[in-house]
């Protein structure tokens, strides 16, 4: 089959075809490693390599409890996949610091492994968002599979663990000095309570909200909070983003969720009217360059499907369905919160994943 140039077939060209069959096989390799990913994730083999430092198989297995016949196959992925190292003359395997940070310190602020799950999600609610192209429905948040939530939540705790209270409040002006104080906080579409828990441990004279209209990432939010020992000065329900209950918030945050809700106008001008009138929005985002073109590029191609697969369908399940999708961009949200009454946006940080504003009345 060859593509056509008004009624004319166009020959591939046999060079460009034998690149792009490349890049199709490291694509390949890359979806099904991901599967692998999730095995040694959840089996503890990268926690046992990085702990055991360079070992066979056998060693490997022993060290973790598993089968040395799967645990071969495994590592040999791995490595092949680069995602591990081999040394071809001692036979063993052996992470480097890298590649440990990444896949086995959990508490690191390169942890990713994680994420896997949002793919395996992914995966397993495609017939769901396949239906939705032809339909036009959204697919809501609460009808993903469950391991989308836990993954959502082991996926961003990495960059709040590494951003949050180091650097992003610090920005923001004077908001650090207020939560040192004693602040109210609200936490909104908080899911697990990763970010709010983190807060309440760096600020221990603040009050934290959080609010999820998902019942149990609420139940899971304070369990964290209790694990985490601050279960005295978080508090958890159920609530939507354009309703949720309290008044005379020092502090509004949403992180990395506005663009999944259906109405985010709604939700800004709920936030405005519940802040004290000298209060401070957070309000972290997907990073996005405001033109399209700008955005093809490894993070715009992580974050564009991720939008397609999980946060325009949630938007388009909901009231209004705005659908800003993953990639709004600064513009769009500024736009969003004027239209809510905000007059005061500021990109106050960023990561290579995030825009962070200051958004004020």
């Amino acid at each position: 089959m060859s593509a056509t140039n008004g009624l004319r077939p166009v020959p591939p060209d046999p060079e460009k075809l034998e690149a792009f069959m490349g890049k199709m096989v490291g694509d390949m390799g890359a979806a099904i490693s991901a599967a692998l990913v999730l095995i040694g994730d959840r089996t503890g083999l990268y926690r046992g390599l990085a702990e055991r430092g360079p070992s066979t198989s056998a060693e490997l297995a022993a060290h973790t409890g598993t089968t040395e016949r799967y645990v071969r196959e495994w590592l040999a992925a791995q490595a092949a996949a680069g995602y591990i190292e081999y040394d071809k003359a001692g036979g063993r395997f052996f992470m480097t610091p890298e590649q440990a940070m990444v896949f086995a310190d959990e508490g690191g602020p390169a942890f990713m492994a994680g994420g896997f799950e949002v793919l395996q999600a992914v995966f397993l609610d495609e017939p769901k968002v396949t239906a939705a192209f032809g339909s036009g429905k959204g697919v809501g948040w609460h009808e993903h599979s469950q391991c989308l939530f836990r993954g959502t939540e082991r996926f961003f705790r990495p960059g709040y663990n590494a951003n949050l209270v180091s650097s992003w409040i610090p920005a923001l002006d004077g908001v650090e000095a207020r939560l040192k104080a004693g602040a109210r906080v609200a936490d909104i579409g908080c899911g697990h309570g990763a970010s709010t828990v983190l807060m309440a441990q760096a600020y221990p004279r603040s009050r934290f909200y959080g609010f999820d209209y998902h019942a149990p990432s609420i139940e899971r939010a304070r369990a964290a909070a209790e694990e985490a020992g601050v279960a005295d000065r978080c508090e958890f329900e159920v609530a939507s983003a354009q309703d949720f209950p309290g008044a005379d918030y020092d502090m509004a945050a949403i992180f990395d969720a506005l663009h999944d809700m259906g109405d985010p106008v709604g939700a800004s001008r709920h936030i405005r009217e519940t802040l004290k009138p000298d209060g401070t929005w957070l309000l972290v985002e997907p990073f996005a360059n405001d033109d399209l073109g700008d955005n093809l590029n490894p993070v715009g191609r992580l974050f564009y499907s991720a939008s397609t697969m999980i946060c325009t369908p949630a938007s388009l399940s909901q009231e209004v369905g705005l659908g800003l999708g993953a990639q709004a961009g600064e513009a769009r949200l500024r736009k969003v919160t004027e239209e809510a009454g905000f007059t005061h946006f500021r990109r106050a940080a960023e990561t290579p994943f995030n825009l962070v504003f200051e958004v004020r009345a």
